[in-house]
């Protein structure tokens, strides 16, 4: 098998890049976060990390995730009110959300084209565009 790097060093600069002060329970966060670099919910996070280290609450993943938004590490995907993913991918993409399977997928932002927006109010620029395509099967 091969030796595999501890990841914490890089979790830790990643975390203090963003202002964000690396604790332990953080940086077992971000780890669970950036380990796959897929969409987890809050809860899937919590059974990461605690399938490592049985300490952390549900409280304490909660207000981590929020930090880690605010501070541009991860962003929220909300695919419907009582869904929301962590995607740590901060490059401009889309998604694709299986309502079946609730999966989640990128886009590259360079496959989609939108047109026809309105015009923005006076006074204001746009801040970011996320769209996410809902799709289930065709049968």
């Amino acid at each position: 098998m091969p030796h595999l790097t501890d990841p914490r060093p890089q979790l830790t600069e990643r975390l203090r890049e963003h202002g964000i002060g690396p604790t332990h329970q953080r940086i077992e966060i971000a780890r669970a976060l950036f380990a796959r670099m897929t969409h987890l919910s809050a809860d899937q996070v919590l059974a990461a990390v605690n399938a490592r280290h049985a300490e952390t609450s549900k409280a304490t993943v909660y207000n981590t995730l929020k930090l880690f938004v605010e501070k541009g590490l991860v962003r929220e995907v909300i695919v419907d009110p009582t869904k929301v993913f962590y995607d740590p991918n901060m490059a401009p993409h889309h998604h694709f959300y299986d309502v079946e399977t609730g999966e989640i997928t990128d886009i590259e932002a360079d496959r989609i084209a939108i047109g026809g927006l309105p015009s923005l109010p006076p006074g204001k620029v746009a801040a970011g565009l996320d769209l996410i395509i809902r799709i289930r099967s065709g049968a």
